[in-house]
């Protein structure tokens, strides 16, 4: 492989890269709505069979019961 098409093969890969990055976008964009597409589609047609409530009980957030704990001290402070 002689320079020129050393310098051929760089530029074509360049080339391509820009391509790719300029694609890219787009592509994620695509997926994305046809992701939000589909959840609207099983929104519209209500839980499925295959969907049970959980029977065991939710634990809150460390964010709730923070929230919480603050509050309970508000009222005993006052």
């Amino acid at each position: 492989m002689n320079t020129t098409q050393l310098e051929g093969l760089i530029g074509m890969l360049f080339v391509l890269g820009i391509l790719v990055l300029l694609v890219l976008p787009s592509v994620f964009g695509i997926v994305r709505d046809r992701r939000v597409d589909r959840q609207l589609r099983e929104a519209e047609q209500g839980p499925s069979v295959d969907q049970k409530s959980s029977s065991r009980s939710t634990v809150p957030s460390t964010a709730t019961w923070y929230a919480e704990g603050r509050r309970s001290k508000k009222l005993v402070s006052s």
